[in-house]
């Protein structure tokens, strides 16, 4: 039997961009597996194939077929992001400086998650910052949040071990043989500091305390009822709070044998949630949902209330899922 992993990388799973790349369709690869069975093509390689401006470079919808082509020689680590997204501007510098670091090993494809929807719906990032990377034309799930340095360099380590099993071992050299920090822009000035209560929910979840994490999102929301982002934080870390220590199969069974228990079904939602099955998620709650008593159908609203601030409250799953419980509740 296998557990629900108790952290934020639990949210989410890998992506089958085939669509978006006219492919051949195969199982996307999770860390230490083949992308696609067999060496790249330009296996072996280990040297400069061409340059590029940056090696930190913009993508859209429009443009990521250029990232597709490049992953066959170099992994690239994408990270979706949004302007207005705190974590984002924590992560968003460490990305960029251990790219720099690794001196054309890696390329990093920014998307923006607010003018790129079909990215972002592809990578399923349902909060951001979210980040993947790209190798031979596949993806790979690697985290969701604003990780510590450290941390980050570790993915980056294990997604060159992935990328050097699937002969992905070239570089890239930056145009003028200078480094993004030499060639680019000024840097930006460092980003604000976190609000306090949002800097201890985020300070607990890397420590695994989710009861400290919740405790500082609600205190955010007592003290700015419309802070959306402590909202929405406080629905994710209650999710992972849920899942500490859950066994998938023994959730499953039960929610088997008991179709109309609610709490055995709101179980299962957590873990179709947490896999990215949100659409699987809000029908088991809403089909059992006319069968309850006034006081169970508040909690599943409560629960279901939590999913679409997990999922983000725009996202046509969610327009959908809210449109169907008003038609039940009224």
């Amino acid at each position: 039997m296998s557990n629900v992993p108790p952290s934020a990388a639990s949210l989410r799973g890998a992506v089958d961009l085939s669509s978006l790349v006219n492919r051949a369709q195969a199982p996307t690869a999770g860390p230490g597996a083949s992308v696609d069975g067999g060496p790249g093509p330009d296996a072996g390689a280990d040297a400069p194939v061409g340059s590029l401006p940056s090696l930190v470079i913009d993508v859209t919808d429009a443009t990521f077929s250029a990232v597709l082509d490049l992953s066959n020689t170099v992994p690239v680590i994408v990270d979706i992001w949004a302007e207005w997204c705190g974590p984002c501007k924590q992560l968003s510098p460490i990305l960029e400086k251990l790219v720099v670091e690794y001196d054309g090993r890696f390329v990093l494809a920014k998307v923006d998650a607010d003018t790129n929807p079909q990215l972002t719906q592809a990578f399923q990032a349902q909060s951001i910052p979210t980040v993947a990377a790209v190798i031979g034309g596949r993806p790979v799930s690697l985290f969701v949040g604003a990780l510590p340095e450290a941390q980050v360099r570790d993915v980056f380590e294990q997604v060159l071990q992935l990328a050097e099993q699937n002969g992905v071992t070239g570089r890239v050299a930056v145009e003028g043989g200078a480094t993004p920090d030499e060639s680019g822009p000024a840097a930006e000035p460092e980003p604000e500091p976190l609000p306090p209560h949002h800097q201890d929910a985020y300070d607990a979840i890397e420590k695994g305390d989710y009861a400290a994490a919740q405790a500082a999102y609600r205190t955010a929301i007592a003290q700015d009822p419309r802070d959306q982002l402590a909202v929405a934080g406080l629905a994710q870390v209650s999710l992972l709070a849920r899942l500490q220590g859950v066994t998938m199969a023994d959730v499953r069974s039960a929610a088997a044998a008991a179709p109309n228990d609610l709490e055995a079904q709101l179980a299962v939602a957590d873990l179709d949630v947490s896999g990215g099955h949100v659409d699987d998620a809000f029908d088991r709650v809403l089909t059992v949902f006319p069968t309850l008593d006034p006081a169970a159908k508040d909690v599943a609203r409560t629960r279901l209330l939590e999913y679409f601030e997990i999922v983000g409250t725009d996202a046509p799953s969610v327009v959908a899922a809210r449109r169907r419980l008003t038609m039940l509740l009224y």
